[in-house]
């Protein structure tokens, strides 16, 4: 029996991480087994190249080389984690997946999407996530939370208008595959964020439990 794989995905400032915290929680109640991880990263050398991607410096970070690096640091998540993971039978929540690569290397950078289908299709392949959930927020708030961070990283600091793209292109992603990309409104309160989160595991953990 196959582990299910969800990817949490969503702006600067969305609230991942109380979503991941409610996931978390939700999983140990069912006594479902998880394990957590996030990209870029998840491994040793997947952390070390998320530090090359996210340290702010002099250097401008060309386009191209920081979709490389995503997707090297992706290839040995999935080869070393994630698949071994989902072999077992265990459930794998990751911090950020594909549809990242697409909605920042490609809509806000305005990258190349035939080559992230290409790079998709290489490194990826068949394994998507079951169910992707967007923690969807204005940019105004993102940024308003991302301020009070003791530590922002090279992406926090983009400009608003970056951020403007990586929202929509978020909502694209839905749009287009609405039956894997979940929209989860996170600027209403902590308990519908929540209820929101619970429905989407509750549909997975049905057809999880069916395949027993």
């Amino acid at each position: 029996m196959r582990g299910k794989f969800i990817s949490l995905e969503g702006g600067e400032g969305s609230g991942k991480t109380t979503a991941i915290h409610f996931i978390r929680q939700w999983l140990d109640d069912h006594n479902i087994p998880y394990i957590m991880t996030r990209e870029p990263g998840g491994t040793p050398l997947a952390e070390e190249i998320r530090q090359l991607i996210l340290s702010p410096r002099e250097e401008v970070v060309n386009d191209t080389t920081e979709l490389l690096l995503v997707f090297a640091a992706r290839a040995q998540h999935l080869a070393e984690k994630i698949q071994p993971a989902l072999d077992k039978g265990t459930w794998v929540i990751s911090d950020r997946f594909l549809d990242s690569s697409y909605v920042y290397q490609g809509k806000a950078r305005g990258g190349d999407i035939a080559m992230l289908d290409q790079l998709a299709s290489w490194v990826v392949g068949d394994n998507k996530p079951n169910a992707t959930l967007v923690l969807d927020v204005s940019v105004e708030l993102g940024q308003e939370r991302v301020v009070q961070r003791q530590h922002q990283d090279r992406l926090d600091k983009e400009s608003l208008a970056f951020h403007q793209k990586v929202r929509d292109g978020f909502l694209e992603r839905a749009k287009a595959d609405p039956e894997r990309v979940k929209i989860v409104d996170a600027s209403q309160s902590l308990e519908s964020v929540k209820i929101q989160i619970e429905k989407e595991l509750s549909q997975l953990h049905k057809t999880w439990v069916g395949d027993c």
